[in-house]
């Protein structure tokens, strides 16, 4: 397995699959996919979507952002967004997958400190006995349809998200560097501050003191994607929430996302997502549990 040449790497919202999140969260047992793959995830990335898994039983072995990592009986493997990451499961491997949305996390990490940058790292970690309870307990609330699920499900994943960054930030050598550049976090945090604003790439460049090509090209080398497609995505995460989760028309949306015109603001979700608004809203109602809707 060799990540030599990231031109043909797919990046995909689950594996083999285009359609955004709809749940909270997703969480599947590592069989359940790999099984259909003979074991064997080639390199891809999820540009919206960050992963942990669990290994209970079995191992094999990873491939994140390009460094081999051998996987065992109670590795955590924290897969960041953006990150290319590929693995090679032994047969009858079992374990879990949990993946979070974007739009989760933004939730989540609103005044925790600064826990972006331990879990922007790629790392495989002897899980702690917490971390595998917060697994399980999850995977046992996504299987169900008990009455406040997606609350329940919000409190796991950011129990667990504090327990992936708490063992990175143990494990991490003193001094060690998230792999995000002090300028992509900088810009990061300036995009979750004007994307309402439709800041573009020369704006932030100029906010950050830089010309807009070196913006970009950073940019790309941290995340994967273009300083214009950060851009984007923030809107469109932002589109999705208020999609997902109100009753807003879809011209009111467009209006409180900063469009001028409702149509313009269509085709840019349509664009993005491979679906209309109206489209995107009718699947998520159609996904979500009897007991959530």
């Amino acid at each position: 397995m060799h990540f030599s040449n990231l031109e043909g790497i797919q990046s995909y919202s689950l594996f083999g699959e285009s359609l955004h999140l709809p749940d909270v969260l997703h969480c599947e047992t590592i069989a359940e996919r790999s099984v259909l793959h003979d074991w064997e995830l080639a390199p891809h990335r999820h540009t919206r979507l960050h992963q942990v898994l669990l290994i209970e039983s079995g191992g094999g072995v990873a491939h994140l952002d390009g460094e081999r990592h051998t996987l065992f009986p109670g590795a955590l493997i924290n897969v960041p967004s953006g990150h290319v990451h590929a693995f090679r499961f032994t047969q009858h491997t079992q374990g879990w997958v949990a993946t979070l949305a974007d739009e989760l996390m933004d939730e989540i990490f609103v005044r925790v400190g600064d826990v972006r940058s331990d879990l922007g790292r790629s790392a495989v970690l002897r899980a702690s006995p917490l971390i595998r309870r917060a697994m399980g307990d999850i995977w046992q609330e996504f299987s169900g349809c008990a009455k406040s699920r997606a609350l329940v499900l919000r409190g796991l994943s950011a129990t667990l998200l504090g327990w992936v960054a708490r063992a990175i930030e143990d494990h991490s050598p003193e001094g060690a560097a998230a792999p995000q550049s002090s300028l992509v976090q900088r810009l990061q945090a300036l995009i979750e501050a004007h994307f309402l604003e439709h800041w573009q790439v020369a704006d932030y460049a100029r906010a950050l003191a830089v010309s807009p090509t070196h913006l970009s090209r950073v940019a790309r080398a941290a995340t994967g994607v273009s300083a214009q497609r950060l851009i984007e995505a923030r809107l469109m995460r932002e589109a999705r929430r208020n999609l997902a989760y109100t009753h807003l028309g879809v011209a009111t949306i467009a209006y409180t996302l900063g469009y001028a015109d409702p149509a313009y603001f269509t085709r840019a979700f349509t664009r993005d997502a491979g679906l209309s608004p109206r489209a995107f809203r009718a699947q998520v109602l159609a996904s979500a549990p009897a007991s959530a809707q």
